[in-house]
């Protein structure tokens, strides 16, 4: 099944995006009459029905809408760039396919890499919902210093450092409870610093650990969004 993505869908009829509609047309072949399935990247499934199959220019009208009810628990990843971005990349993807809520970029004392061009990651998040069907899009923050994220409250958030050492005894998977909202650090290659972790746990920020094993830094953040729903989905 196709996805088309299209953030904010009116009543009746509606246009695709340029590029969405050259798709549409060209790559896809899909003429005027053919059924199509848009989404908004909010929990909605629009299918639709084409009336002017146009490569700049398409225009549906919408026949159904579905809601997918949100979770009761959210998850949050601040991660700091790797320097490859095609590792951050993969993370970007791999991540929206499994379900994540929001991803922030915090830039680090140890940073290889401290900007990041976030619309190349947001077309890289909306190419990996339409793939595959997940119909919540992520939140994704500019780059934002470490001492700025963690002075932000976070009411209502359990939040975590993904740190090895410091973590050792305490699994993520032990430690957090379900049907909560979380924010877990996933600090840079070259690691925090000492004066980082002091900080970082003087603002709440619980160490845990995710494996036995030392993880890339994309690494870790997919598996500590993983490890949190198999703690939801197992209840």
């Amino acid at each position: 099944m196709n996805f088309f993505f299209l953030p904010e869908i009116i009543g009746g009829s509606t246009r695709l995006s340029p590029e969405e509609s050259r798709h549409c047309t060209r790559v896809l072949r899909k003429k005027t009459g053919d059924y199509v399935n848009v989404l908004d990247g909010k929990g909605s499934i629009y299918q639709c029905r084409i009336l002017k199959a146009d490569p700049d220019d398409t225009l549906f009208e919408i026949i159904e809408k579905r809601q997918q009810p949100s979770r009761d628990y959210s998850i949050h990843i601040a991660i700091a760039p790797t320097k490859n971005m095609d590792r951050m990349e993969w993370f970007i993807e791999k991540s929206v396919e499994i379900g994540i809520d929001k991803i922030s970029f915090i830039r680090c004392r140890n940073s290889e890499r401290t900007s990041i061009k976030t619309d190349r990651m947001q077309k890289k998040a909306v190419s990996a919902l339409k793939q595959s069907g997940n119909l919540f899009l992520p939140e994704l923050s500019e780059m934002t210093d470490i001492n700025n994220f963690i002075s932000i409250p976070f009411e209502n958030n359990r939040k975590y450092i993904a740190h090895a050492e410091t973590g050792a005894g305490n699994p993520l998977m032990r430690n957090a409870g379900a049907r909560m909202n979380y924010v877990v650090m996933v600090g840079p290659e070259g690691d925090f610093t000492g004066e980082e972790l002091k900080k970082i746990s003087a603002a709440g920020f619980v160490p845990v650990s995710l494996s036995p094993m030392r993880l890339r830094t994309e690494t870790a953040g997919l598996v500590a969004c993983m490890i949190l729903h198999l703690i939801n989905t197992q209840i």
